[in-house]
């Protein structure tokens, strides 16, 4: 038996051993919670403010454990909440009661909510709420997303000078400019659209120097907006914001430039023929008639107009549809009528000139931040049918890709088509994708939650935190729970990492069969679902230049790394870190460098201040998960054993109770 394979057998056997040993953890655990001598009031205090909303799982015990999250978004509830009762929660740090049906005038916050000590996040968007957003002093908070309502005005908005960082209003019928808007000097994202707001621009906003997201569209402002703005902000913050008559928005186009000029565009033959918008930048090709005009344009370039138009109670992104002309992406001029390819719509005819409009000319505006990606800039879209996607740009080959810079598109579009058949729970798929030239644009699925990264080491700690999802406090099942600083939820994402990494090194794309090997797992290649499902991104990545190949055996290593990272919770790993936390591991001191907050769940469930003589149930699967962190980091990599392997023995460290049917897991 090889020897790699027997030290992972040795690792199962153990595992399978000790599990047994400590079986009656749990119920331990179990009975110190419900055995609770100092209940708090948290309880009544929640029944207090949701026994008139329907749909709300009411607290049916008390608890020895403060509530910290409120988060119920798109649960159906409806009715009225008695906000002034949770301003006497003093553990509350988040609530999100979004997409739901919610009620009342003039009762949402009422000042009493904002009485909670610790509160940093409110997101009630998305509900039938109206009145006054009326606001209070908290020296706390930093995020409040009251969009999509009904709301008329907004009351005492500088008690959240302090601290506010996002405000966003957009989409109710507020007439004027909250009153104090002015002292919020620290807000960095300010959301004000789909109002009908009056007021002077930029007098009566926070200081614009700091803000780095703004749209005050669809409103009644007056002023002047400078090129300044026009060029931090995009034109679609402005886009209806007052009348031409009182509101003048500059425009500052490039020396070389002339002046933008309006243009009526034709639709692509075969296509239905009607005036779409325009809002990207174009060379027209002239023919031999005035020549000297064509050179004058290749000089420079011209801004194409935009109309304005609004579908399903939503700003319309700029569309465009292009004959004979092309359109920029990046630095580079392709064919506007490059086609489309979704792979589950083949009957949605989509040309590149809709993914320019869609990305408002894959503008500023619509970029997403960098954060590990190797595959070029990455904007987000929505196209027809609601459809929410990322769009990557990618110069030149494509690695497992065929194809070249020579423009073999054929060879290119049938490797695209066999890497976006594959589906997997962990993999984040290939919607689709378009060739233009040397430029292929992949489509992939918008995950909104955000990557591990941001879980794991930016939500817990940061002001800024406007999707934190918490856990039902009254149900204590582990599929339930919605927090990454619990155990549970984090050898899920370490087994569905392993899953997916195994899936892609089978080699089940294309007719060669070669494995797909990342080349760069890190924490901020991994997206979280909203059910905190990981699916590894950017598996699809530029061709090494040097032709290199890339073995199985580095992902391997780099899963090792990230197994380390989410068990100690600590950032910034390199192999000096590594070798530290092998020696940890090799003293058998691995609990030394666990998270500290997976020690106070594990505490919190009921062994805080107990004289502990053998580890818990949890914290024998988080040692035994660092184990196998550390058969992956092995300095020879034929030592490292395979993901397929992996997988095997994360799968009997905390074994998982047969699915319905018998059928079989995806590995």
């Amino acid at each position: 038996m090889p020897p790699m394979l027997h030290a992972i057998l040795l690792l199962a056997v153990a595992a399978t051993a000790t599990s047994a040993s400590a079986a009656t953890a749990p119920a331990a655990a179990r009975n110190s919670t419900s055995n609770c001598t100092v209940p708090l009031p948290d309880a009544g205090i929640v029944f207090a403010a949701f026994k008139n909303v329907t749909n709300f799982p009411l607290p049916r015990r008390p608890s020895c454990r403060p509530v910290r999250r409120l988060a119920y978004p798109s649960r159906n509830l409806a009715g009225v909440v008695g906000w002034a009762a949770l301003g006497n929660l003093s553990g509350l740090l988040t609530v999100d009661l979004s997409g739901n049906s919610l009620e009342g005038d003039d009762c949402f916050g009422g000042g009493a909510l904002w009485r909670a000590p610790l509160l940093r996040s409110v997101d009630v968007s998305r509900n039938r709420l109206g009145g006054a957003l009326r606001l209070g002093a908290s020296a706390r908070m930093a995020s409040l997303n009251a969009s999509r309502n009904g709301f008329t005005s907004v009351v005492g908005v500088d008690g959240l000078a302090a601290g506010l960082v996002v405000l966003d209003v957009s989409g109710n019928r507020i007439a004027a400019v909250p009153e104090g808007l002015r002292r919020l000097t620290r807000v960095r994202r300010l959301d004000m659209s789909r109002n009908s707001m009056a007021g002077r621009f930029p007098d009566d906003l926070p200081p614009l120097d700091g803000v780095e997201f703004l749209d005050i569209s669809d409103n009644n402002f007056s002023g002047v907006v400078n090129s300044t703005w026009v060029t931090k902000f995009g034109r679609s913050a402005f886009l209806r914001a007052g009348n031409a008559s009182s509101l003048v928005i500059e425009d500052n186009p490039p020396a070389s430039a002339p002046a933008p000029a309006q243009a009526t565009m034709t639709p692509p033959s075969g296509r239905k023929k009607h005036k779409r918008v325009v809002l990207i930048v174009v060379v027209v090709v002239c023919g031999v008639v005035a020549v000297s005009a064509a050179v004058a344009f290749m000089a420079g370039c011209v801004a194409c107009g935009f109309n304005r138009r609004k579908k399903g109670g939503k700003k319309a992104a700029a569309a465009a549809a292009w004959e004979d002309d092309e359109v920029a992406v990046g630095a580079v001029k392709v064919a506007a009528t490059a086609p489309v390819v979704l792979v589950e719509r083949p009957l949605m005819e989509l040309t590149l000139a809709d993914l320019t409009a869609a990305t408002s000319g894959f503008g500023r505006e619509s970029q997403l931040a960098d954060v590990g990606g190797r595959s070029g800039a990455a904007y987000r879209a929505v196209l027809p049918g609601d459809l929410h996607v990322v769009v990557r740009v990618v110069d030149g080959a494509v690695a497992g890709v065929g194809g070249d810079d020579d423009g073999d598109v054929a060879a290119a579009a049938a490797g695209l088509r066999e890497l976006a058949r594959l589906r997997h729970p962990n993999i984040l798929p290939l919607l689709g994708y378009c060739i233009a030239g040397k430029e292929k644009l992949l489509l992939y699925e918008y995950i909104e939650k955000g990557n591990l990264y941001r879980w794991l080491h930016e939500l817990p700690a940061s002001s800024m935190d406007m999707e934190e999802t918490g856990a039902d406090m009254w149900d204590t099942t582990e599929q339930n729970k919605k927090s990454i600083d619990d155990w549970p939820t984090r050898y899920h994402i370490i087994l569905g990492i392993a899953r997916g990494l195994a899936f892609l090194h089978q080699g089940w794309a294309g007719s060669s069969g070669r494995p797909i090997v990342h080349g760069n797992l890190v924490p901020t290649n991994v997206l979280l679902g909203d059910d905190l499902e990981p699916r590894i991104s950017d598996y699809i990545h530029p061709m090494d230049s040097n032709n290199g190949e890339v073995a199985p055996e580095s992902d391997v290593y780099s899963f090792g790394v990230l197994v380390f990272e989410l068990v100690t919770g600590q950032v910034r790993w390199d192999d000096s870190t590594v070798s530290w936390a092998r020696g940890v591991i090799r003293n058998r001191k691995s609990l030394n460098i666990v998270d500290a907050r997976l020690r106070e769940e594990e505490e919190e469930g009921g062994t805080r201040g107990a004289a502990k003589t053998t580890m818990t149930v949890a914290e024998r699967e988080m040692v035994e998960c660092l184990q196998v962190g550390f058969l992956c980091t092995a300095h020879s990599p034929e030592k490292r054993p395979s993901m397929q392997q992996v997988v095997g023995v994360l799968k009997d460290i905390r074994p998982a109770p047969p699915p319905a049917g018998g059928a079989g897991e995806t590995p």
